[in-house]
């Protein structure tokens, strides 16, 4: 058992209830996002920030800013504050439409989503070696994985494509699936990097991927194959040409200079699981 105190802010969410269970060692204590109280941030070691409104279609561009940005300002200056360390949860749809994805390289943010989580990490990275704890802000690629059911229509396709093979008997994808390609990672890598992270004294912001970009189809494929089920094209609905990102692929050298891992293949764990 681990003496660390750990504070999980959005503990609820997808990540968050696999974070809770891979932090079993270590006692974790949670919060979630209430606009009248806040945390108490002095007693921890580490916050681990997952709290956020995660849904990129979201068009509520103050409730967004409020929960995702201003919240967040505030959660990294108590920790700057009572010197506690600090992990964020960002994302790589601030790269928007792009074939380069590394931390350093041009931004271009599509959804209100996307811009809060940009303008959070411009806020950390004006202000790194201004504080004496260590703060790291983790660009999760496309996240998959177990409790993903309360997500919606804002779940991964993997849990979208095993849904339907289990319950429809067959699979639907949108025309032209071959064409997008994304960088799917396994959320049990995400809170195993989290963890590992924690060991190091340095702060900065990470891509979290595999570095393997892989298309829609053949996720609909694998689940195919292990179901025995079809696969139906449909037409690739208006109201999302222009806002889904068609290709994500995380440059991992930051990362791997301090963590170097073969990253679970969606592909793999599909047939395994």
């Amino acid at each position: 058992m681990s003496d660390k105190l750990i504070l999980v802010t959005g503990w609820k969410g997808f990540i968050g209830q696999n974070m809770m269970k891979y932090l079993k060692d270590y006692t974790p204590f949670v919060y979630d996002w209430n606009e009248t109280l806040t945390p108490e941030i002095e007693p921890y070691d580490w916050v681990i920030h997952l709290g956020a409104i995660s849904s990129t279609t979201e068009t509520d561009v103050d409730k967004v800013m409020s929960q995702n940005y201003e919240f967040s300002v505030w959660v990294y200056e108590q920790c700057k504050k009572f010197n506690v360390n600090l992990q964020y949860s960002s994302s790589a749809s601030i790269y928007g439409q792009t074939t380069h994805f590394d931390e350093i390289g041009p931004a271009n943010p599509e959804s209100p989503y996307a811009w809060s989580k940009y303008m959070f990490d411009r806020y950390v990275g004006s202000r790194f070696g201004t504080h004496k704890n260590t703060v790291q802000g983790f660009r999760y690629f496309n996240v998959y994985g177990q409790h993903e059911d309360h997500k919606g229509d804002q779940a991964s396709p993997y849990h979208k494509f095993k849904k339907q093979a289990i319950e429809d008997g067959e699979i639907k994808i949108f025309e032209g699936s071959d064409k997008f390609k994304r960088d799917f990672v396994c959320v049990d890598d995400i809170c195993y990097i989290h963890e590992e992270m924690m060991k190091e004294g340095d702060s900065g912001i990470f891509n979290v991927g595999t570095g393997k970009a892989v298309s829609f189809l053949d996720v609909a494929k694998s689940f195919s194959k292990k179901y025995n089920v079809p696969i139906k094209e449909i037409p690739f609905p208006d109201k999302l040409k222009g806002q889904y990102q068609e290709f994500t692929q995380a440059n991992l050298s930051r990362l791997n200079q301090y963590i170097t891992e073969d990253w679970i293949d969606i592909r793999e764990y599909i047939e395994n699981e």
